[in-house]
Order: structure tokens, then C-alpha cells, then sequence
């Protein structure tokens, strides 16, 4: 049991609220939410955190991840700079995943969970590749989940781009871990796919087949860049979005990531269908491939949410990125702001619904993911302002405390049974020998 003191509490959720108290974890969830006094009276041998007097929060969530990016970070480039999407893709992301091997997965994902946890990132959905190592890669990154105690979704993506003895191995990894999830509460599946452009229709059939027969949602790259829309075109499609949902991989509670070359025709088979676009606005103006429309396409009720895409674990530099960059696409200065609201809030909805668990709020029966951040609001902080400090103010404050289902990963800025240098250390090993086959 685990008593998190003394702060300024803000418990997110449908109805948020603000008050100076705590939260007092128990088994695994939250028992009770409420002033100290309240809570004095029922947390009698309780460890106690002291916030301080800091913000006390329900833990971040990242809806769009990918681990196995740690290993770009400062590598030299060769040969001539990609000039586009697509270029990106071979010189640089499809290079990689097919060097990397079972040995570097862990130490890469190890380095994202260290920094999603003092970043109070406390769940994590992830989208996997490494196509020269692809049995067993889904059980690395859980293990290493398992290591940090963060909450992970995985999934391995589905491509034809390295021949059908690749893809059918993606396919059964996808299905292979779905068993190992469904016995751990803070591990979840869903089927992976690359993009409809590396997609053949036969192969959208099976894996839509694959994925029904397991009950998994899927999580695909929809129209990230205008070439995926105009392949689908070319197909005979009114977009990439179209093709997968024509094909069966846009179902209820699936990921479609990007959506940047959408129309308002597939918004609508996307909400019809009860599944979730993810909007990834730093990666997206990294690869210059435009801006999502996440005003217009929430206004036609779109359920969207947010993820980083591999640029950083901090998902909250995300949400911010949103913010700024939703402003620069419509010239509008007083856009977004429930927008964002509904980015943060879709998140909550999304996973919750993937970890069987209610996330993202702090309230009693609420699973016990709590983060104290160093932040103490130098102005009047109000349920109704939440987004004003966010944005402008603890964006880039480190967590202090973290706590994921109950048990205490981070204690005073550090991290609980995990030594950052050593991960470092062990990163810095493996990426030496994968920078030397580029």
C-alpha cells in the first residue's frame, strides 16, 4: 500500500478535479482519493510519498511508439540525404530494422522506458519491426516492460517489402504474443501492419483473418505521406484509409497512425467503425510530409489521440507540439484548446479500453498509475486551466514519483531497481556494433 501525500491533486477524467490532498494505492489500484485528513484515517502502515506540495497526476499515455528507434539517435548519415517519405523509409528505417538483432532490442526499448518514466509516461503502445530478427522480438520488449514495471501494447508490423517468409513470420509473431499478453494485466496486443502502400490485398486478408480470429484490434500507418494515398488511388481506392477499411483492418478500437492525407469520406468509416486515428504532429513535420487535419476531423467525430512516433518517450512535447502546430495550420490563435482536451482524453479512453483497466484518472477502483511531477503551479491552478499549465508550464517538468499499479518505480527523481548508467552503457555497446553495418 502505497500513500502519495501532501500535493496538488488534478485527477483528469471525464469530470477533473482539483484539491490539495492525495491518493492512497492498494492491490494494485486506487483505494482513495481525497484530502490527507480523509485519507489518514485509512492508510495506517502505508509507504508514504510526500509530495511536497507538487502536482500530483494520473500517468501519461502514449498511443503511438516505436521502440526500436533508439538506435537512429546521432547516426551519421551515408550517401546522399533522403530528399522524401519514401526515401526516409529505405535509407534510413527499413535499413535499420533489418540489421537489428534479438541482442539490441532490449537495451534500445530499455533507454524509451527509462525515459517515458521520468517523464511520467506510464503507458506505453508500441509498433515493432526488426525484419532481421522477428521471432521472439515481442517477448524482448515485454520482458523489458516486465523489468521497468511500465504498462506496454505491442505489435509486430505486417509488410510485403522483404518477401512472404518475412510476412508470414510477422503474422505469427503478432498472434504469438497475443497469448503471452492475455495473462499479464499490464501487457496487450493488437495486430500489426506497416502501411497499405507495403500491403498486397491477399496479405490484408490475412492478416484481417489472423487478427478476427484472435479478437485483436489493429495498429497500422494510414496515409502518413501523400505517396500511401495515391498507391491506394492507383488501386482503385478513394484513399489508404478506404483500402484497409475495404480490406477488414479498420475495426473497433484499431490504431489508424498518421491520417495525414485523409479525406472527410474515410473520417467518417473511421468513426463508423468505432476505431481511432493518432496523431504524431513532431514526427510529421521531421519527415515534412504535412499536417493532420485533427481539428476538422474531431469536429466530424473522429476519435483521435496522440503518440510520439519513436521521436521522444515525453508525450506531453507531443501534445504541446499539437497545440503549436494546430495554430500555425489554421492561423488561428484561439483553436486546439479543447482539441488537445480531446487528444488527452481520447488516450485515456483508447487504452483502457486495450488494458482492460481504467487509465489515465485518478479515482477510486482506477488502476494505481500515479505520477508526482517537480511542479509547483506558481499561479492559481483549476480544473479549467489544466491544459494552460500543461502547455506553458510543467510540459517539461521531470516526474519526482512514479507509481504504476501500485508499485513505486521512481522515487525522488530516481529510478527503483534500474540503474540509468548502466543502461546507457549497455546502449551505447549495441548501437557501436549496429552503427557498423550501415
Amino acid at each position: 500500500m502505497i500513500w502519495i501525500k501532501n500535493g496538488l491533486v488534478w485527477t483528469g477524467g471525464n469530470e477533473p478535479r482539483v484539491f490539495s490532498g492525495g491518493v492512497l494505492c492498494r492491490d494494485g489500484v486506487i483505494a482513495e482519493v481525497g484530502p490527507d485528513s480523509e485519507l489518514e484515517k485509512v492508510a495506517g502502515g502505508a509507504e508514504v510519498i510526500d509530495a511536497d506540495g507538487r502536482l500530483i497526476t494520473p500517468g501519461f499515455i502514449n498511443a503511438h511508439m516505436h521502440l526500436y528507434s533508439t538506435f537512429a539517435r546521432g547516426l551519421p548519415p551515408k550517401g546522399v540525404s533522403p530528399a522524401n517519405f519514401v526515401e526516409i523509409l529505405e535509407r534510413l528505417w527499413w535499413h535499420l530494422d533489418r540489421v537489428l538483432t534479438l541482442e539490441d532490442l532490449e537495451p534500445s526499448a530499455e533507454v524509451m522506458f527509462l525515459d517515458a518514466l521520468r517523464a511520467g509516461v506510464t503507458t506505453i503502445v508500441d509498433h515493432h519491426a526488426s525484419n532481421g530478427a522477428i521471432e521472439g522480438s515481442l517477448q524482448v520488449l515485454a520482458a523489458a516492460s516486465r523489468k521497468f514495471g511500465l504498462r506496454l501494447s505491442t505489435c509486430y508490423e505486417v509488410s510485403d517489402r522483404d518477401g512472404q517468409e518475412k510476412m508470414n513470420a510477422a503474422i505469427q509473431e503478432n498472434l504469438h504474443f497475443a497469448d503471452t499478453a492475455r495473462d499479464d494485466p499490464l501487457l496487450a496486443a493488437m495486430f500489426g501492419l506497416h502501411a497499405s502502400f507495403t500491403l498486397s490485398d491477399d496479405t490484408l486478408e490475412a492478416c484481417a483473418a489472423a487478427g478476427r480470429d484472435k479478437g485483436l484490434p489493429f495498429h497500422v500507418h494510414v496515409a502518413e505521406a501523400a505517396p500511401d494515398a495515391e498507391d491506394a488511388r492507383r488501386r482503385g481506392y478513394d484513399g489508404a484509409l478506404h483500402r484497409l477499411h475495404t480490406r477488414g483492418v479498420i475495426t473497433e478500437r484499431s490504431l489508424a497512425i498518421h491520417c495525414v492525407h485523409t479525406s472527410p469520406e474515410e473520417w467518417k468509416l473511421l468513426k463508423d467503425a468505432g476505431a481511432y486515428a493518432v496523431h504524431n504532429p513532431q514526427s510529421n513535420m521531421n519527415n515534412a510530409v504535412g499536417a493532420a487535419p485533427v481539428k476538422e476531423m474531431i469536429a466530424a467525430g473522429v476519435q483521435m489521440g496522440i503518440g510520439t512516433d519513436g521521436m521522444e518517450a515525453d508525450v506531453r512535447e507531443e501534445i504541446r507540439a499539437a497545440f503549436l502546430l494546430g495554430h500555425h495550420r489554421t492561423g488561428d490563435p484561439r483553436t486546439m484548446w479543447p482539441e488537445i482536451g480531446s487528444l488527452i482524453d481520447t488516450n485515456r479512453k483508447m487504452a483502457s479500453g486495450l488494458f482492460n483497466a481504467q487509465l489515465g484518472e485518478l479515482a477510486q477502483g482506477a488502476a494505481a498509475d500515479v505520477v508526482v511531477y517537480c511542479y509547483r503551479p506558481p499561479t492559481s491552478f483549476e480544473p479549467g486551466n489544466f491544459l494552460g499549465h500543461m502547455l506553458f508550464g510543467f510540459y517539461r517538468a521531470p516526474a519526482c514519483d512514479v507509481v504504476v499499479a501500485g508499485r513505486a518505480l521512481l522515487r525522488d527523481g530516481r529510478p527503483v531497481d534500474i540503474d540509468p548508467a548502466e543502461v546507457a552503457a549497455r546502449a551505447q555497446e549495441q548501437a557501436r556494433a549496429l552503427w557498423s553495418k550501415f
